[in-house]
């Protein structure tokens, strides 16, 4: 199923007040809140409740705005999990609740962050597709796809894992050097 697909439906679920978008949604893009808040002093229960949360506020949002999806839900559900999780680290109490009027009280506030991870996903795919496409499918599937070095060395017969190794850096390199060269 395609992004602009899982969309659609998770769109036209939650507005049945189905809880199929809830499914479809967790299923496909929990893994990105659940690596950035073990990558950021989490473990697997915050990224659980973070996740949560975020379907809340965009479940909210879709009823409070006449929603429109430009770019795919993980990117908004991205956004809004980053900004609690970075307020909740901000936090000394570590609350675990998120009050009702939230969305409310911080619309602005996560309109902004929305904003700004989608202008960060748009960049990395303007990146993306400027490189090779062996790079492309190999960086893909060591961030995206959070594929280890050794499927890697497997999927693209590389002699060794320090061969594998060393493509992943001469292809995170590519990438560097065009944003250096930053054109877009």
């Amino acid at each position: 199923m395609d992004k602009r697909t899982t969309n659609t439906l998770a769109i036209e679920d939650f507005r049945k007040d189905s809880n199929a978008a809830f499914a479809i949604l967790y299923q496909k893009y929990f893994v990105y809140t659940k690596k950035f808040v073990l990558n950021n002093s989490g473990n697997l229960e915050d990224a659980e409740d973070i996740f949560q949360d975020a379907l809340i506020i965009l479940y909210e949002k879709l009823y409070a705005d006449h929603f429109k999806a430009y770019t795919c839900l993980a990117n908004y559900l991205s956004g809004i999990s980053k900004n609690l999780w970075l307020k909740k680290l901000r936090n000394k109490e570590f609350l675990t609740e998120i009050p009702e009027n939230y969305y409310l009280n911080h619309q602005e506030e996560i309109n902004a962050a929305i904003e700004n991870e989608r202008d960060y996903w748009d960049k990395l795919n303007d990146y993306m597709n400027a490189v090779s496409s062996h790079c492309k499918n190999l960086i893909q599937d060591i961030f995206m796809n959070n594929k280890n070095i050794e499927e890697i060395q497997s999927k693209y017969q590389y002699s060794s894992r320090h061969s594998a190794q060393n493509q992943k850096h001469k292809c995170v390199e590519q990438i560097r050097k065009i944003k250096q060269n930053d054109n877009f």
